[in-house]
């Protein structure tokens, strides 16, 4: 593997920070949607619908955001066409996961079957296929970590703003976590 690193591509220290506070204010808009209309949605779209309707709004506005932590050819708007792929591979790791499995079960395959599946697709992307393992723990870890204390604050404080806080600390983390992805799969190029 060689590393290189391009002169244009964000440090470590800004791919985190951009991501993480991007992504936690993406996280919040579409943690919004579930919080004031999840009925509406589940009767008017049904339960595939609406986590179809999620997974798209991640897609649209979680690519605005990541998609300045990249340089290249994956420059906005092409790097729709890297984390569209990429983003649906993880909902769909993580939903037929939590579906099989259920309960807490479901929820830590999913988060480990959707962060392998979403690695897998950058490391493709970049030709970055040394660093799987790593992307994908590293992608893993975030996830966990937020999905899994968001979910206890939303447990502690409930309803609406509970729901809320889980959605920002969800999207500060899993954020933090696909900026240094980005970063590392750019700069650990397999060539």
């Amino acid at each position: 593997m060689t590393i290189t690193s391009p002169k244009h591509v964000p440090t470590l220290a800004r791919s985190v920070v951009i991501g993480g506070a991007g992504f936690s204010l993406v996280s919040l808009c579409v943690f919004a949607t579930v919080a004031f209309a999840e009925r509406w949605m589940y009767v008017h779209l049904t339960v595939l619908g609406a986590y179809l309707a999620w997974t798209v709004l991640f897609i649209v506005l979680g690519g605005a955001v990541l998609g300045s932590l990249v340089v290249g050819r994956w420059r906005l708007p092409r790097f729709y066409l890297l984390y569209g792929p990429a983003f649906f591979a993880y909902a769909v790791g993580w939903v037929v996961a939590y579906f099989v499995f259920r309960g807490t079960a479901g929820e830590w395959v999913g988060s480990l079957a959707g962060s392998l599946m979403m690695a897998l697709v950058f490391v493709i992307a970049f030709k970055a296929f040394k660093s799987l393992a790593k992307l994908s723990t590293l992608l893993f870890i975030a996830n966990s970590i937020g999905y899994f204390v968001g979910s206890a604050l939303n447990d502690l404080v409930n309803g609406k703003n509970g729901m809320l806080l889980w959605g920002a600390i969800y999207g500060l983390f899993l954020g933090a976590g696909l900026g240094a992805v980005l970063r590392f799969a750019q700069v650990e190029r397999t060539d």
